[in-house]
């Protein structure tokens, strides 16, 4: 996989380890890198990205965290086979969030409101 699938925006908001973990996410669920895609290297990868390796080391090391890429050592970085990873955490995420709204109270249509204001927050950023 050529590094040049990946794009940094300099001028964004948004951190360039963030930026390049978010794109591997969305490559995951739309289907463009699939299970045992190799990824490269991250020294290559920043080379290519003009980026310090410490922070593709950084969105490596989360989207392992996240299972969404597996290290097998010398061999490099993969995508990883469980495919519904993020799926599985963003689920948690909201059972914690609904448990969390009904603990203080909150109506659904209220939470809904919350929530939808906090990811317009964060997309804006």
């Amino acid at each position: 996989m050529p590094a040049s699938f990946f794009a940094i925006d300099s001028q964004s908001r948004t951190p360039p380890f963030e930026q390049l973990r978010s794109q591997v996410i969305a490559a995951v669920r739309s289907g463009e890198l699939t299970h045992d895609t190799r990824l490269p290297t991250v020294r290559a990868l920043a080379a290519e990205l003009g980026l310090a390796t410490n922070t593709v080391a950084r969105a490596y090391r989360e989207l392992e965290r996240d299972s969404v890429i597996e290290t097998r050592g010398r061999f490099g970085s993969f995508i990883a086979p469980s495919g519904g990873a993020t799926e599985r955490h963003a689920q948690a995420a909201a059972d914690s969030f609904a448990l969390r709204i009904e603990q203080l109270g909150v109506n659904p249509a209220e939470a809904l409101v919350l929530v939808t204001d906090a990811l317009n927050r964060r997309s804006d950023s």
